[in-house]
């Protein structure tokens, strides 16, 4: 249960769900208060919809700012523990955490493009990295995706994951013409990483049966240091990341 515990935030806001700020807030209030351990219970909220979320009484538990304006608006009145925003072509992560100027507690985490890996984060900062979008050429190739992750892991920087990951297992999505990745192969790629292999065949991998045997063999201390580096992921659904591991066998019935 490790490997899943707290894996998934809420994004209910974001497509292709895209949900009203009214709906989401009741989905999320509907999840605190069922309590199932694969949910963060961190409520992803685009920094343009903040006043929209402060007009309303229900306030989350704990929310994920990200920045899609010009500037980082005030957000000191909510319970704000990570932000998430591009990294500008030709900024460092230190310099991007400079110019924001983050309280303590809040921690940045900078997306950018998987493939060449020449970056520096420092201590207490992380990367984002984007596994899918509207269209299929937002999926980034398998081979770049395991770089990101060998990066991750040879270097200790946590990461968050979004977009893209709706199921459990790889697949092919005939709407765009393209393979999905599967947040269960990005979890146990993370797990090939952190013991020196390469991720890229588990990345790859589309055999259900398979990779639950594999997820199923996952020494604990792995799956520790696996999730020290994969803090979580965005789902516009949290009820299909949770079914899918109760179909996989991977979670009990009442988890």
């Amino acid at each position: 249960m490790t490997l899943y515990t707290a894996l998934v935030d809420d994004a209910g806001l974001f497509p292709p769900t895209s949900l009203h700020m009214d709906e989401a807030l009741a989905r999320y209030q509907r999840d605190v208060e069922r309590g199932n351990p694969v949910l963060t219970h961190r409520f992803l909220c685009p920094a343009s919809r903040l006043d929209r979320l402060r007009g309303k009484d229900y306030r989350p538990r704990r929310i994920g700012l990200i920045v899609d304006t010009p500037e980082l608006p005030p957000f000191d009145d909510l319970p704000v523990d990570i932000v998430e925003m591009p990294l500008p072509d030709g900024t460092s992560v230190a310099a991007l955490a400079d110019r924001l100027g983050l309280p303590d507690g809040v921690r940045l985490f900078a997306e950018v493009a998987p493939g060449k890996m020449a970056i520096t984060v420092p201590d207490g900062m992380g990367l984002k990295v984007r596994c899918g979008g509207l269209a299929a050429d937002a999926f980034p190739p398998v081979e770049h995706l395991a770089m990101f992750l060998k990066f991750c892991a040879d270097n200790e920087v946590p990461f968050k994951a979004t977009a893209g990951l709706h199921h459990a297992v790889r697949h092919f999505d005939p709407s765009l013409g393209v393979d999905r990745h599967g947040f269960l192969n990005l979890a146990l790629a993370v797990c090939e990483a952190v013991e020196g292999r390469d991720p890229a065949p588990v990345l790859r991998a589309t055999d259900v049966g398979h990779l639950v045997r594999v997820a199923q063999a996952v020494p604990e201390e792995t799956a520790k240091q696996a999730r020290r580096l994969l803090v979580s992921y965005g789902s516009c659904s949290t009820n299909t990341p949770v079914e899918d591991l109760r179909t996989l066998g991977l979670i009990e019935e009442d988890s």
